[in-house]
């Protein structure tokens, strides 16, 4: 049976993801904004990024519209969920909603990648 192993993410500009994605905790290698290519391991996943030239090269792909995937990023606690969303807006990115409680039992906020990618973050309450 097929299993999970890679979620790949098409970008504009590697550099501006790579940073982005860096604020995350991400450890990606320094040196990989001049690739087409770039992948990091993540608790048991691989992430990758490929720009939008490389995947033209391979494929069909046209500019999807709208909200295209949900990827979530873990916090330790419901307080790191409001300083990485500071943390965020102050390196010039944009907040989709702010920090809240949400009725789930977990400290909940969206930000924008680079791409329009909404990116959440969250953490449990208790």
């Amino acid at each position: 049976m097929a299993q999970p192993d890679m979620i790949g993410i098409v970008v504009k500009d590697m550099a501006a993801a790579l940073k982005f994605y860096r604020l995350l905790g991400l450890e990606i290698p320094a040196s990989a904004e001049k690739e087409d290519h770039v992948e990091c391991v993540a608790n048991g996943y691989r992430l990758a990024w490929d720009t939008v030239k490389l995947v033209q090269s391979i494929s069909i792909w046209v500019e999807p519209v709208g909200h295209r995937m949900g990827l979530a990023f873990k916090c330790a606690s419901p307080a790191e969920v409001d300083t990485l969303y500071a943390q965020i807006l102050a390196a010039g990115y944009a907040g989709r909603k702010a920090p809240w409680d949400a009725f789930w039992g977990q400290r909940y906020a969206q930000v924008f990648d680079p791409d329009g990618n909404v990116i959440d973050l969250f953490a449990p309450l208790s």
